[in-house]
């Protein structure tokens, strides 16, 4: 049996939520990883990227008894995984663009996730304030059979029609009320600050994921236990060398060990075609587009949200939402196209754009720049497209397939697309496409399988540990940073204030906190005063960054 270590996951301390870490260490050292491929060099599947979609695929092969090797040239969830809006949605204004299948499929995962994943994935009330009655009327229609319009300005006969639709697809696995409308007068006296020349507000339900990132980590953890072949190294790149051989290099150590896939996917995300010419491909298969969010102290904000998200459409027709993130406010998001998402970042003209948003929606709450505590960019993996508007471009997801070449033994497959809601499905199907390729049964399903990091009700948390810098972390005890350091695969702070925690999204990464978690940290890891000083660099460089 494996023993846990109990701790308190910061953030949810007033909630009474506590997850579980093993103390039984999985993952072998980064040396042992790359001795035991240098030993066994031949191995079932190679996935390229370390976000939601490649540690999902992970799991999902591990659980079939697959040797499986997965690498990511930065951390897990290094990419959109950890910068997206945090939603897990069906996607309610996909019906605008008549794709019932993928809306159908992300509510039925939404609700599996709420059902199986409990300890990061809550129903979110959410609210969409409508400042007309009939507007859309003629618009929306022409837009749902295929005219290339610009989408925006729904009305509320509009909304409540494709609100109805919506709840109707959720009825499989249903864990949400169903929507309602609410007038003026009350709308303003539950939601102070609203704008007041709404007509009504309209209210349904979805889901929110408290840390996505920790999420992918765990199905990395799970993968490692169930199949013991299995291999996970973040910060490591591969380069095809030869027809039948990968070479895979160890950024950390300068090692590097030729292995034999029988085939490789590409799960690199908005990285695709990029990762693609590592396997001597040229494709053009993405046309992502950034995605930036604003991380908001501001005491007014919080109180007029309550429980709610505010999804709103802005005067040029897109949409933004607002709510609680712990003790804090998440806004966003714009939409802008990007070639290269290593270029991707949030420049002033998006933050004043949001911020213009923020005031259309609630005029009367004074919100200052001032309030902003942290600020992040994440890039969309969506498919290349014609669309004019981007808005317009599927989020669905499909599977391209490279075939065997003359200079190429193995397959590649590349998955494209998809969102963090449907990361289950896209990984399932990916996989049984693989294990056909290898001529091998599927022995466990995970549509009905929970998810590592069981939670449990604590009335009363630990008493932190410390001094005064880890004290303004409420949840986080040093016994609870030393088991992160130890069995999460951190390899440098920023792993851990960003990507094993929410330290840096609320803005508490600063340089007493960094300082005195590199000690913690360090000792753990083998660091010297030297390497301490450059994490700690680092971390505040990405944390005070636009990334």
């Amino acid at each position: 049996m494996i023993s846990s270590l109990d701790y308190p996951l910061w953030g949810l301390k007033t909630q009474g939520m506590r997850i579980r870490v093993n103390e039984k260490r999985f993952m072998m050292t980064r040396h042992e990883m790359l001795q035991r491929l240098r030993r066994t060099p031949e191995c079932d599947v190679l996935i390229l990227g370390g976000g939601v979609n490649g540690t999902g695929l992970l799991r999902e092969l591990a659980l079939q008894g697959i040797h499986a090797v997965l690498v990511d040239k930065a951390d897990f969830s290094a990419g959109a995984s950890s910068k997206s809006s945090r939603m897990i949605h069906g996607g309610l204004r996909y019906l605008e663009n008549a794709e019932f299948r993928l809306v159908s499929e992300s509510v039925l995962e939404r609700n599996r996730l709420l059902k199986y994943a409990p300890h990061y994935v809550k129903p979110l009330k959410t609210t969409i304030p409508i400042i007309s009655w009939l507007a859309g009327m003629i618009k929306a229609p022409l837009i749902f059979f295929g005219m290339n319009l610009k989408v925006g300005g729904r009305g509320a006969i509009i909304v409540k029609m494709g609100l109805t639709f919506y709840d109707i697809l959720t009825c499989r696995l249903r864990q949400t009320p169903w929507n309602f409308l609410m007038g003026k007068k009350r709308s303003l006296q539950e939601i102070p600050g609203l704008r007041e020349d709404i007509v009504c507000t309209a209210t349904y339900w979805d889901a929110w994921i408290s840390q996505p990132e920790r999420l992918c980590v765990e199905m990395v953890l799970e993968a490692c236990a169930e199949q013991p072949d299995c291999v996970a190294l973040n910060y490591a790149t591969a380069q095809k060398e030869g027809a039948d051989t990968v070479r895979i290099h160890d950024d950390l150590t300068g090692e590097s060990v030729a292995v034999k896939p029988r085939c490789v996917v590409n799960a690199t995300g908005a990285w695709v075609d990029f990762a693609n010419k590592t396997m001597g491909i040229e494709s053009r298969l993405m046309g992502g587009t950034k995605g930036s969010h604003l991380v908001i102290d501001n005491a007014g904000l919080f109180n007029a949200l309550g429980d709610r998200m505010i999804y709103y459409e802005h005067t040029d027709g897109r949409i933004c939402i607002t709510f609680r993130f712990m003790d804090k406010v998440i806004m966003g998001s714009t939409d802008i196209r990007v070639e290269n998402p290593d270029d991707a970042a949030c420049d002033d003209a998006e933050i004043d754009y949001m911020m213009q948003t923020l005031h259309g929606v609630f005029p009367k709450i004074e919100i200052k720049r001032s309030d902003i505590v942290h600020i992040f960019c994440g890039v969309r993996p969506l498919m290349s497209s014609g669309e004019g508007y981007t808005s317009k471009v599927s989020r669905s997801h499909f599977l391209a397939e490279h075939p065997v070449g003359e200079d190429r033994s193995f397959p590649v497959y590349s998955m494209v697309g998809g969102k963090l809601t449907t990361f289950r499905a896209f990984a399932e199907m990916t996989a049984n496409r693989i294990l056909k390729l290898l001529g091998k049964p599927r022995h466990v399903s995970t549509a009905d399988r929970a998810y590592p990091g069981t939670a449990r009700e604590d009335a009363h948390p630990p008493r932190l540990a410390g001094t005064l810098a880890l004290q303004t972390l409420p949840g986080y005890t040093v016994e609870a940073i030393r088991a992160i350091a130890q069995h999460e695969l951190v390899v440098h702070l920023s792993d851990l204030v960003r990507r094993r925690s929410v330290i840096t999204l609320l803005g508490q990464t600063t340089e007493a906190s960094a300082s005195e978690l590199a000690t913690v940290v360090g000792d753990v890891l083998g660091w010297d005063d030297a390497k301490r000083q450059e994490e700690i660099r680092l971390a505040l460089h990405e944390a005070q960054g636009r990334i």
